[in-house]
């Protein structure tokens, strides 16, 4: 049972949905996690603390001060206490306040203070469901790292029909499953990442380059590290930055730097996935000075191939280790992406497309597609690149 001996903090704010909660935590618990509740003001007017503290066996937070003695209810203690929070249910007024980090309530401080995953699941009438304002929020809160548990469609207590409904507590408990298995399966891994553009110096000022940002390399690091692997994370120039310890950032510029890294680090890992956007060529000859214009009326860079990561890992890829690559295609991409995916004996290989809309480098948002050996092939929408992260992942190693 992957919720064995799990510590899951439950937030509930202001919803006719709490009424759900009840049933959430005691699944839960049948489930063998430990329960602790974190109530907002509002959400006491639908359910009241002596149930949710019976049901669970614990005393209910809602206040930042007892008011008998004064004594601190620490949403420190609490955050380092969880595996996973998750708030359900959540109205626009907490995912507002979680998204801007307006603290004025426990359920807040202790969202602000939590250490490990936290879910949500919105409730609330369609049209504030819809409003720009509440989906902004909620984009907000997903680029931040937040996994979304999407509202559903029926009737709602205004006795309107829409899309507002909190997930039933019996699918909320099955994504939290889905999500501890999937941790588990990362715990014990370490996985290499490769991220971001390599430049090729032509003089001391100018190089050879890609328009690379290195974001879908940067959440798959962060992703990894999030379900509990030790990723070891070569990137080219980036101005990027990582939150997780677990991550161990290794930076390079050229693309021979890369190959030298990533061939000494690979026979020590279970898998590696190749994001970066490598140069093929480099200068065949580089200039110690910056070279002026008035000395070159033409000027021909005569480059020379360099190393093949993809195709080096792959040659010496034992039999137990994973090697997932990256295919950027402008034209035929399918076909290309076979190819590439057999000539460098991967494991799996993401397409993505310059031909697609919101795909591509700089962005936040990819739309990619997933082949693998066996033949089989995913598709998916367009999406930020953290949220692919995770079907990436749960493609991977599912």
């Amino acid at each position: 049972m992957s919720l064995q001996g799990k510590h899951i903090v439950l937030g509930i704010s202001g919803s006719i949905a709490a009424y759900k909660s009840a049933s959430l935590a005691r699944l839960l618990i049948k489930k063998g996690a430990e329960v602790k509740i974190v109530i907002t003001p509002a959400g006491k007017q639908f359910i009241t603390p002596i149930t949710m503290s019976a049901l669970t066996g614990n005393p209910v937070e809602s206040d930042f001060f007892s008011s008998n003695d004064g004594s601190w209810h620490s949403h420190v203690d609490m955050g380092m206490w969880a595996d996973l929070m998750v708030v359900a249910p959540a109205t626009a007024s907490t995912i507002g306040k979680m998204a801007h980090g307006i603290a004025d309530n426990l359920l807040v401080t202790t969202y602000l203070s939590m250490k490990s995953p936290v879910f949500l699941a919105p409730s609330m009438d369609l049209d504030m469901f819809k409003h720009p304002s509440t989906q902004r929020n909620l984009d907000i809160l997903k680029k931040d790292g937040v996994h979304i548990i999407d509202a559903t469609s029926g009737e709602l207590a205004s006795h309107l029909e829409g899309k507002g409904r909190m997930e039933e507590p019996e699918n909320i408990v099955k994504k939290l499953e889905e999500y501890f298995q999937i941790s588990f399966s990362l715990n014990t891994k370490k996985i290499l990442i490769t991220a971001g553009p390599t430049y090729e110096r032509i003089d001391p000022v100018r190089f050879i380059g890609n328009f690379s940002s290195g974001k879908m390399g940067f959440a798959l690091a962060e992703e990894c590290a999030s379900r509990g692997a030790e990723v070891i994370l070569v990137c080219g120039p980036t101005p990027l930055s990582i939150s997780n310890k677990l991550i161990r950032r290794i930076d390079v510029e050229s693309a021979q730097q890369m190959y030298e890294v990533c061939l000494k680090v690979f026979p020590e890992v279970d898998a590696a996935i190749l994001s970066a956007a490598v140069a093929d060529y480099r200068p065949e000859h580089t200039y110690g000075q910056k070279m002026k214009r008035s000395d070159h009326e033409n000027l021909t860079i005569t480059l020379t191939p360099n190393p093949d990561i993809a195709a080096a890992l792959g040659k010496i890829k034992k039999p137990n280790q994973l090697l997932v690559g990256f295919a950027l295609e402008t034209n035929d991409e399918d076909k290309n992406a076979l190819s590439k995916m057999e000539k460098k004996n991967f494991d799996f290989i993401i397409l993505n497309s310059l031909n697609e809309e919101g795909a591509g480098f700089g962005l936040d948002t990819n739309k990619i597609t997933i082949f693998s050996r066996n033949g089989n092939k995913k598709s998916f929408e367009l999406k930020l690149k953290k949220e692919l992260a995770k079907d990436i992942l749960n493609h991977v190693f599912g």
